[in-house]
């Protein structure tokens, strides 16, 4: 009974591990490739989610607004397009200089990026 109880909680853990996602991201060229349409706005009060962008992939971590940009779509989370028009995209984000601000201002979308 005891080794079911083990088997169980080391499958949970495993399963938690394999959906906590980083926020590995590819810009791509075409809106129709593109998993999230994304517009950048001015304000982050204007935003649904504050990003700031990380020097490694490792610093990426969960979907709390710290993005890496990789170089193939292969290697990243989500594909994204940026839009000309905030009435076009799904999310409005804002670029932060700090990697303490940033932060979901609109948990809605959240789901976005699972």
């Amino acid at each position: 009974m005891k080794n079911i109880f083990k088997i169980i909680v080391m499958s949970g853990f495993m399963f938690l591990a394999y959906t906590s996602f980083g926020q590995k991201v590819y810009s791509c060229d075409s809106k129709y490739d593109a998993d999230v349409k994304v517009w950048v706005a001015d304000s982050k009060y204007d935003a649904d989610l504050v990003v700031y962008k990380c020097d490694s992939q490792y610093d990426a971590t969960d979907n709390k607004g710290l993005w890496y940009f990789t170089s193939s779509k292969y290697d990243a989370d989500k594909v994204i397009y940026f839009v000309d028009s905030k009435y076009d995209a799904d999310i409005i984000i804002y670029f932060c200089d700090s990697k303490y601000d940033a932060e979901w201002r609109n948990s809605s979308k959240k789901q976005l990026f699972y």
